[in-house]
């Protein structure tokens, strides 16, 4: 492949990380570029997984990257290890060439006008005529070089919705999520006779849909040639209706049943869908019966999901059913350097500390906070600080009203010691040594070992990204203290009495 080509690709990477930020990814660099044949510009992921992401995520962002590198109408074309590129380039020509014609001839013709109208062209008419949810088995796949649309093969039945990045090797293993973690590693390797259903629930945002489309990944990685069906509830409930009225069971039953992996994300929705619980049994018990594996996700465990048929509950209870919790600070702090790493962001711990004591709700609000720091960063054109990360998470972390009877957050203790002491925020959490700014410091760290529950850890990871020992070193040093010197004793006790009446 020329130089030139790969320059194009380089310049074209640099335009999205620089424009389109959110959608960048680490793995970019991997791409191979196919050259420009006829105003397409060819692009190759190395593997199937990463051109769908690509095309779902990346198309529009592609698009205007080479437009604006080349300074001409280029489209880009995304293939997978697999797909023929001058094939593919040649039949997408073909085929638009075919629908101009056909437009034409519509246009022009009386007697045929309404038949053409209505009959589509033939490569989106293969891709119309293929139910939803009609196995690979079931039918002919059309070849993918005669797709004339990157975005057409979203809607195939093969173009199944798992993230490249949701692999085991991204996923940030914790205290909250150990043991559905081990299971999933298990189930991923003995498919079948591991654990038969698993049933992973936990609340929204905790890491249930990583681990299940990490199981799909390996499994597939692993077992090339497997049938699996990964897909959500509604997605379930809505091809068994479209197949009960175009009066199709008998192939959404072979889509269902004939199958080797079973993946079904929030199972709670099947809740007050008595016909679809009915299909859903039998369908679990065909599976079940031959070792096939089912995975199953839910914001509830399966005896707490409301309206579901207790038939459908003891199934569930068949296997192993585990529990995701909410993350810990320091699971947090690793999730957010491991998805910065992911988009190529340089996350200094102290920012990820930041972020993590503010956010400790659900992992989604940590990845929307890396998103809009990303975003931020690459318009001001400033690499990611403290400062900046304040600035761009505003609204996070405004200093939340104390809960009745919980005591001051650290937020409250920094406040109040800034203003105790007439010193700025920037510098009690800097790093200047003065006696001026490190005593004040010390205070800060004495009061919210005293006041809170939060660890070492926590504590010096909100002061600036210090060290636990140097919290411990705090500590010690102003319970020393307080009992030869009567001026910190008062300060101490002053600042304890306003943070009490919070």
């Amino acid at each position: 492949m020329p130089d030139h080509d790969y320059q194009v690709l380089d310049d074209v990477l640099a335009h999205i990380r620089a424009e389109h930020p959110a959608v960048a990814r680490r793995w970019f660099d991997e791409l191979e570029p196919l050259g420009i044949v006829s105003g397409t510009f060819g692009v190759r992921a190395h593997s199937d997984l990463h051109r769908d992401y690509l095309r779902r995520n990346g198309l529009d962002a592609f698009n205007d990257a080479v437009r604006s590198v080349t300074g001409q109408l280029i489209a880009v074309r995304l293939l997978g290890p697999d797909d023929e590129w001058a094939l593919a380039t040649k039949n997408a020509q073909s085929t638009t060439k075919s629908a101009e014609q056909s437009a034409d001839r519509s246009a022009t013709s009386k007697s045929g006008s309404a038949e053409h109208a209505s009959k589509p062209h033939a490569d989106i008419e293969v891709l119309a005529n293929t139910s939803s949810f009609a196995s690979s088995a079931s039918k002919p796949k059309p070849k993918r070089s005669h797709v004339s649309s990157e975005r057409a093969w979203l809607d195939h039945n093969d173009a199944l919705p798992i993230n490249p990045d949701y692999g085991f090797e991204q996923f940030v293993i914790g205290e909250n999520n150990q043991i559905p973690h081990a299971a999933a590693i298990a189930v991923s390797e003995n498919p079948g006779h591991a654990y038969n259903p698993l049933f992973i629930h936990g609340g929204v945002g905790l890491g249930k849909t990583h681990l299940l489309q990490a199981i799909c990944l390996r499994i597939k990685h692993q077992h090339p040639g497997i049938v699996m069906r990964y897909l959500s509830c509604d997605g379930f409930m809505t091809q068994y209706v479209n197949a009960v009225q175009s009066a199709r069971m008998v192939e959404f039953r072979h889509a269902f049943r004939d199958i080797d992996l079973l993946v079904i994300d929030d199972i709670h929705f099947l809740a007050k869908r008595d016909r679809t619980q009915e299909e859903f049994f039998h369908t679990f018990n065909a599976l079940y019966q031959t070792n096939k594996q089912i995975i199953i996700s839910s914001d509830s465990p399966p005896e707490d999901i409301p309206n579901l048929e207790d038939r459908l509950t003891s199934r569930f209870l068949w296997g192993l059913v585990v529990q995701i919790e909410k993350p810990g600070f320091e699971t947090r702090v690793e999730i957010l350097k491991r998805k910065a790493h992911d988009r190529g962001l340089e996350l200094p711990e102290n920012v990820a500390c930041e972020i993590a004591q503010h956010i400790d709700t659900n992992i989604r609000e940590l990845e929307g906070a890396i998103t809009k720091l990303q975003i931020v960063a690459s318009i001001e054109k400033r690499p990611i600080d403290l400062e900046l990360t304040r600035k761009a998470l505003g609204a996070e972390f405004a200093c939340p009203a104390p809960v009745a009877g919980q005591g001051p957050t650290i937020e409250h203790i920094i406040s109040e010691v800034s203003t105790f002491f007439h010193i700025k925020r920037p510098d009690l959490l800097g790093k200047r040594r003065h006696k001026s700014v490190a005593h004040p410091r010390q205070v800060g760290m004495y009061l919210t070992r005293q006041l809170t529950k939060h660890s070492l850890e926590e504590i010096g990871a909100h002061f600036g990204g210090r060290d636990h020992t140097t919290v411990m070193h705090a500590v010690r040093s102003i319970s020393k203290k307080c009992k030869d010197d009567a001026e910190l004793l008062g300060q101490i006790r002053t600042l304890e009495s306003r943070l009490k009446l919070l």
